[in-house]
């Protein structure tokens, strides 16, 4: 009995002291849960050579697949040739990061490029923001008015955003803006202008990046493909063939 609720029982809690000031020019005191982190990724690292070294004592000298032919060694290291047609920091992304995290990164690339076209009134597709007026006969089509049927002036009909009324302009007293302020809102568009620029050439590269993460990993798995053309950097296009799922 005594046994059982000697763990429930209020224990000292042990800690453990951090580096003395006279020694931390020395650097940071290693504690025990740091040396244990630290031996797990050395044992984990001296496992991975000596399996590496069992394969390599275990090597075919006569071993061969098609792949030797096309692939390339450049200062010791194998290079691939859909690798190669990447651009760098498109390499970079794909050897570091895996297919989750550049999906994430995307999405939230995509909301920001949409916030800012909203706010710069940007809209890619001119002619999906038409305005249709509906009228019942032709006759009401030739006599339309668009300054009247909006109620503004013809200087305004044309706008997209920030339309105002004629009754608007006659009750509110419009206050034409000082140079300073026209100067730092021309300004900040611009800045926000290569915010956008710079945000659709990292859209373009991570959807390459997931696109040929998705594809890497679809060429390892079983299944019958064969190639059915190149893409605009060169690279080949699979198509898989269809199979019947139980």
């Amino acid at each position: 009995m005594v046994s059982s609720l000697r763990k429930f029982a209020p224990r000292r809690e042990h800690k453990e002291r951090g580096q003395i000031s006279s020694r931390k020019k020395l650097g940071f005191l290693e504690k025990h849960k740091d040396y244990v982190l630290r031996a797990r990724d050395y044992n984990e690292k001296q496992r991975q050579l000596k399996r590496l070294r069992e394969r390599a004592s275990t090597r075919n000298p006569d071993e061969f697949y098609f792949n030797m032919e096309k692939s390339q060694m450049q200062d010791g290291v194998h290079v691939e040739d859909r690798k190669q047609a990447l651009p760098a920091d498109i390499q970079k992304l794909m050897d570091t990061q895996d297919v989750t995290y550049v999906k994430m990164q995307r999405d939230i690339n995509k909301k920001k490029i949409e916030k800012l076209q909203q706010d710069l009134h940007i809209v890619e597709d001119e002619d999906s923001v038409r305005h249709t007026v509906f009228v019942d006969d032709k006759q009401m089509v030739k006599d339309f008015d668009a300054a009247k049927h909006f109620g503004t002036t013809e200087e305004f009909v044309g706008r997209k955003h920030n339309r105002p009324r004629e009754e608007d302009l006659d009750s509110v007293e419009i206050v034409r803006p000082s140079e300073n302020h026209l100067k730092r809102a021309v300004k900040v568009r611009e800045t926000r202008l290569v915010e956008l620029r710079d945000r659709l050439v990292r859209a373009d590269q991570l959807q390459r990046a997931e696109s040929e993460m998705l594809l890497r990993r679809a060429l390892k798995e079983k299944g019958r493909k064969k190639k059915v053309g190149k893409d605009r950097l060169g690279l080949a296009v699979y198509k898989w063939k269809a199979e019947r799922k139980k």
